[in-house]
């Protein structure tokens, strides 16, 4: 019998330590260390294969190196399908975190009652009538979607070669445990081990596996660092509980670009795609209000249209706040700065509060245009013309920078209805037969004349 090893682990950020201590050096975090089992013995493989020779891989020319274009399974999807790529790249692992109850297991459910191959559903949280009860408010009912409440991986391999199928679904990766190693469902050991099990399979079996990843109070995916390594696709779903949408991004992405986003509206009946996200981050008023102004952004290949709100005003407590949702803080005092110092607002002794609509988060330099517009329009309670809309980058010295992609974002405002566009005059616009009213401008105070003269 061999000898039972131990080690310990922390289970914020899963750094391996030689004994316990009461705080990680690794992440700093107290009372995160746990002993965990780690037994020596052989383990059992997803699949053990009979009369299987060994293959000895060899070392190419790289000229010798034949390109093979991945297979693909469209999940019919959209959102889901541009942000991988163009669908399910056959043995791929892709991996979604989020916060809990943001519809992880709804959308990925959906997908799976949408596919048209066979997939089963393997779930360690929810038993079967609970997801048949989902399934009925998503209002699909004839599927080739298979349901299985397990979370032993021996038990599910085994599920697995009688049924044989297309795709499969992991709810979640932090449920389920193998019997190789004597460790909890969870722990750092289960997690890279069963999901090197599940890799392995996908490989040899060419066979697409989506995993649900649980995340830490930090907002990443619980478990170790190397589980982001090991896949091949890392999601993240975000989304606030007080908003309907739901924004899907890629953070990794080993067969496509890490650009793409996909937009969501959480519905009693599901999530509902968005195709036309400009309408939806764009409030509507009756009256026009100071503090509002129109950015065209850029999200992979997808431009954008999104509302920048500014609010301006005397600091009451004597020291001036700065507050922002959706846009980055320290920018937002980088271009106070250069207001301040370039344009001679004085805005130091006064509070600036700034907020993107539709709960979503840009760090796109494109809209710092935008951001100074709103800003300008609360200090001087002036309304901007809603029919404008501005995309441009602002630098220390109170240039406007050019953006990348111009000729979309105009085509993209076009097509939306504004009649004005303002950017950058150093911008390279390849088009000159735009309908809409280009206003080049080089510095602040040109953008300011033209918009409050």
């Amino acid at each position: 019998m061999p000898k039972t090893k131990t080690t310990f682990f922390c289970q914020n950020c899963g750094a391996q330590h030689a004994q316990w201590v009461g705080q990680c050096t690794n992440c700093k975090q107290w009372n995160t260390i746990v002993e965990e089992v780690i037994q020596k013995e052989e383990k059992r493989n997803w699949k053990t294969p009979s009369n299987t020779q060994k293959v000895v891989s060899k070392p190419k020319r790289i000229q010798e190196i034949e390109l093979n274009t991945e297979e693909r399974i469209i999940t019919l999807n959209n959102e889901l399908d541009v942000v991988l790529g163009g669908g399910l790249v056959k043995g791929s692992i892709t991996l979604l975190g989020g916060e809990p109850g943001i519809g992880k297991s709804t959308l990925l459910l959906q997908v799976a009652l949408q596919i048209p191959q066979k997939v089963l559903y393997v779930s360690g949280e929810e038993s079967q009538s609970q997801i048949k009860m989902r399934a009925e408010r998503l209002q699909k009912e004839d599927s080739n979607c298979l349901i299985l409440t397990e979370t032993n991986t021996q038990q599910i391999f085994r599920n697995i070669e009688e049924v044989q199928p297309d795709v499969l679904v992991i709810d979640s990766i932090q449920t389920l445990y193998t019997n190789s190693i004597e460790a909890s469902p969870g722990s750092i050991s289960q997690i890279k081990e069963t999901s090197a099990e599940l890799i392995k399979f996908a490989k040899e079996t060419n066979t697409p596996v989506l995993l649900i990843g649980h995340i830490n109070k930090d907002g990443n995916i619980a478990g170790p660092k190397i589980l982001e390594h090991m896949v091949d696709v890392v999601l993240q779903f975000e989304g606030d509980r007080n908003h309907t949408y739901r924004i899907l991004r890629s953070q990794k992405n080993r067969f496509g670009s890490t650009a793409e986003l996909g937009i969501y509206e959480m519905l009693s009946d599901g999530l509902r795609e968005v195709t036309n996200p400009s309408e939806i981050l764009i409030s509507e008023k009756d009256t026009d209000l100071s503090g509002t102004a129109i950015a065209s952004t850029l999200e992979g290949v997808r431009p954008l249209m999104i509302e920048i709100q500014a609010l301006v005003s005397t600091a009451v407590y004597g020291t001036p706040q700065r507050s922002t949702t959706g846009y980055n803080l320290k920018r937002l005092h980088m271009i106070l700065a250069v207001l301040e110092k370039r344009a001679g607002f004085k805005l130091g002794a006064k509070d600036v509060f700034l907020n993107v609509t539709g709960g979503i988060y840009i760090d796109d330099p494109a809209i710092d245009l935008a951001v100074v517009a709103a800003i300008l329009s609360s200090n001087q309670d002036i309304a901007i013309n809603p029919d404008v809309c501005f995309a441009a980058e602002v630098g220390l010295a109170g240039e406007i920078r050019p953006v990348s992609k111009i000729d979309q974002r105009i085509v993209e405002a076009e097509k939306l209805g504004y009649t004005t566009f303002v950017t950058s005059k150093y911008n390279k616009i390849t088009s000159k037969n735009h309908s809409i009213k280009l206003i080049l401008v080089g510095k602040i105070e040109e953008a300011f004349a033209t918009l409050f003269a």
